[in-house]
């Protein structure tokens, strides 16, 4: 068993030793030249202002996740699509466009409860 998962593991062994040994080689031998510019901020070529501890609206990041939420579940509809041809030749083509039809119901309930909500107007 041993002589089986041996190559895995010393090449596992070879890369974790490469990474801390360039790691520590780069600390060591690397140029430290510290400078006023080196420690400010910089953003898209202009100088900040204000503060950095801005405080956001948590609606920000709710619209974000509820995008990434439709995205990811959109996604589903591909391998669908991807043999539903071949679904529909071994006679489970209606079955198939139920299920796909009430997947996506379940999306649109779920849209329409956070437009409902309010969750995707921009002035609050």
């Amino acid at each position: 068993m041993l002589q089986t998962y041996a190559p895995i593991l010393i090449l596992a062994v070879l890369v974790a030793g490469f990474a801390l040994a360039s790691l520590v080689l780069s600390d060591l031998l690397g140029k430290k030249r510290r400078s006023i510019g080196k420690a400010d901020a910089y953003e898209s070529g202009m100088d900040p202002r204000g503060s950095a501890r801005l405080r956001l609206s948590i609606h920000f990041y709710l619209v974000a996740v509820l995008f990434i939420l439709f995205d990811v579940e959109s996604i589903f509809l591909i391998p669908w699509a991807a043999t539903v041809r071949g679904l529909s030749a071994q006679g489970l083509g209606p079955v198939m466009f139920f299920e796909v039809l009430a997947f996506v119901g379940v999306l649109a309930l779920g849209l329409a409860y956070v437009w409902r909500k309010g969750g995707l107007e921009w002035d609050r």
